[in-house]
């Protein structure tokens, strides 16, 4: 249980989850969560998503930082909000990838990744 003036914490899994719905509340195309635990060292899961323009990346990204912020979670880094299309979102144990369509067809993430596993979510 926190202490009084503790920010609860939340588990990865759940973060992960959590980070998901917030992408699909800005209509995010083909959102992705990989289990990174085991296969890497730095994070335990991958969010990937894309918007169809610029606009739309940033607005998904700003939304899901938002969402975070208001359960008490600030992220550790955000680069790329500048230039729109590739933003990462460093969460620590999750980290987000938002992408213009275009630059997650090109840059091909999920397939650097194979072996991890996708988490189902709703």
């Amino acid at each position: 249980m926190p202490k009084t003036g503790e920010i609860p914490s939340i588990e990865s899994r759940g973060k992960a989850l959590l980070i998901a719905g917030l992408a699909a509340d800005k209509k995010a195309d083909g959102v992705v969560i990989l289990q990174m635990e085991g296969l890497t060292s730095f994070t335990d899961y991958f969010v990937i998503c894309s918007g169809e323009s610029t606009t739309q990346v940033r607005t998904i990204a700003e939304h899901i930082k938002e969402g975070l912020g208001a359960r008490g979670l600030k992220p550790i880094g955000v680069e790329g909000l500048s230039n729109r299309m590739w933003v990462l979102i460093d969460c620590g144990d999750v980290i987000v990838h938002v992408f213009e369509a275009d630059t997650r067809a090109f840059y091909e993430l999920e397939k650097l990744w194979l072996d991890a596993p996708r988490l189902n979510w709703p």
